[in-house]
């Protein structure tokens, strides 16, 4: 673990790896619940977390420098669905990679169930973790200059869905109809880190729906 000061009140805390970076976002946000952290943001990414607005910086450093950071606890909460045509232009091509078919990939990613990483990009991106690394997929050789909003897309070990029409560089296995960011919503973004997610296949979905043959 590498603590970096960040302005006057803020830290940057740097580890090896996204399951740590979870695991002490995790375990910063308890600390805030039960009242032995005081902080105004904390803010996880892909191998770090941002913690702003801290009273003592110097001396939560130290604290955080000679801590054990426990695995993040069994996920928790609700589960939110996101219905899916698993119709993306770039199936074809992630089927390939998979060393499957269309129909198996959509079993496997919509038998998955996912966690939000962290959020970024844009408003009501998340990255959300839950596939084995041997279904990482490379970005696009040429990114596309414009991917639809609602494309379901992967990239490295995380999927995303694009909340607005966007440049983009990921693969597009699928589209859904889900609306990501609202600004008439509270909150906006109907992901944040720690959320669970799955698919969920709609019935009309193209090309090589999945379900009982």
């Amino acid at each position: 673990m590498r603590v970096l000061p960040v302005g006057d009140d803020a830290l940057l805390i740097e580890v090896s790896s996204g399951e740590q970076a979870q695991a002490l976002h995790a375990e910063l946000l308890r600390r805030r619940a039960e009242g032995s952290l005081t902080v105004r943001e904390i803010v996880p990414a892909a191998r770090t977390v941002l913690l702003d607005g801290l009273p003592d910086v110097a001396r939560l450093a130290s604290e955080l420098t000679a801590a054990d950071v426990p695995p993040a606890p069994p996920r928790a909460g609700e589960v939110v669905e996101l219905p899916v045509r698993y119709d993306g232009p770039d199936l074809t091509d992630v089927a390939a990679l998979w060393g499957v078919s269309e129909r198996e990939v959509a079993r496997l990613h919509a038998g998955t169930e996912f966690r939000v990483a962290f959020c970024g990009f844009a408003p009501g991106f998340g990255y959300l973790t839950g596939l084995p690394p041997r279904y990482d997929v490379p970005r696009r050789a040429t990114p596309r200059t414009a991917v639809p909003a609602g494309s379901v897309a992967l990239a490295g070990p995380y999927t995303g869905v694009y909340p607005h029409a966007s440049p983009g560089g990921w693969q597009l296995i699928g589209s859904t109809d889900a609306v990501l960011w609202d600004h008439a919503r509270t909150p906006a973004a109907l992901l944040s880190p720690g959320t669970r997610v799955r698919f969920v296949p709609v019935a009309a979905a193209l090309r090589d729906p999945v379900g009982p043959s």
